[in-house]
């Protein structure tokens, strides 16, 4: 298998681990960790009086993973990435899932596919979308773009227009597609990582609606600072969550991926972990922080049970990976 090929599954398959092993988690560190017992070190289903997941099996994915490999099958149909297959994907995933009534669509995604099936303009439908939707499903783009964050970072701007066209929301998307952009190298480092994930911040704040909110680059900075920062693995995840924060709020979401990403040094399963035990919307921080994990790692640092558990829900197979893999890839030689 090429490193190319090794790393877009790496990042398709990462994005869907950290997804399902951050399902299960509660909203405080404390409520997960007493449910639980200690560290979630494998696929939970989602509790009974979970307020949100009650109910998913084991290894099930949920919106962020959903979203991704809608992006990924547009991209694949449309031959690369433009804002008609961005628009394309999102409502024909908010359709399947009956977007009106379901619980697993953001406030930010269901106020702009609801403004596009009115036939508005997909430049302005996503004006007021300040939520983290835009980050947790842009990892395909920056496995389109190996090698290349300033590519990421104009596709990531393009591709949450519909439903996330404010600053904080483009500069979320725009940090982690190039953060695995650049992961996507040979010889990549984590380091190089992070500081393309704080420039792709930086510009993408410019690119969206000017809107209120703090830098998605300084709280990237403060996450990585807090994770390689004294105390043990517990006591940097309380720093995390109290410092940096794990709500739908983009700063909070990309900064604390970011966080877990760098405390694992990069290794897919151990960022799962961190991510789960981070609590709060630990799914979209962990689909978020694995992507990058698993692009940066490569298919080769995932067990064999964890690929065989994802691969046996219902839900992830009807996107067939491997597929989306294959046609990433082609695409990418393409060019």
């Amino acid at each position: 298998m090429s490193d190319l090929k090794s790393k877009i599954l790496g990042g398709l398959y990462g994005q869907a681990m950290g997804d399902a092993w951050g399902m299960p988690a509660y909203f405080t560190i404390d409520q997960t960790w007493q449910a639980y017992g200690g560290w979630i070190t494998e696929f939970l289903p989602g509790p009974a009086d979970h307020p949100v997941h009650f109910g998913l099996p084991p290894g099930r994915i949920t919106d962020d993973s959903e979203q991704a490999f809608s992006l990924a099958q547009a991209f694949i149909r449309h031959g690369g990435v433009s804002l008609e297959a961005a628009v394309e994907a999102i409502i024909s995933w908010y359709d399947r899932v009956g977007g009106d009534s379901s619980p697993y669509v953001g406030p930010s995604t269901r106020r702009g596919v609801q403004a596009l099936k009115r036939g508005e303009d997909p430049r302005q439908t996503g004006n007021w979308g300040d939520t983290n939707g835009a980050p947790m499903r842009i990892s395909p783009v920056g496995l389109l773009h190996p090698g290349d964050p300033m590519g990421a970072i104009e596709d990531a701007a393009t591709v949450s227009m519909p439903t996330h066209n404010t600053g904080v929301a483009v500069a979320g998307a725009c940090a982690v597609a190039a953060a695995i952009a650049v992961g996507m190298l040979p010889g990549a480092t984590l380091d190089a990582m992070i500081a393309a994930g704080m420039m792709g911040a930086e510009i993408g704040a410019r690119k969206g609606r000017p809107w209120l909110g703090p830098s998605v680059a300084r709280r990237i900075r403060m996450a990585v600072d807090i994770a390689r920062g004294p105390g043990d693995a517990l006591a940097r995840l309380r720093e995390l969550y109290d410092v940096v924060g794990t709500s739908l709020s983009v700063p909070e979401t990309v900064g604390s991926a970011f966080g877990v990403l760098a405390m694992a040094q990069g290794d897919p399963k151990q960022t799962a972990i961190y991510a789960a035990n981070l609590s709060g919307d630990a799914d979209t921080v962990g689909a978020i922080a694995c992507a990058m994990a698993g692009a940066f790692s490569g298919i080769e640092a995932f067990d064999q049970s964890i690929l065989d558990t994802l691969e046996a829900d219902d839900v992830t197979a009807s996107y067939n990976i491997r597929a989306l893999a294959d046609g990433l890839l082609a695409l990418v030689e393409g060019r």
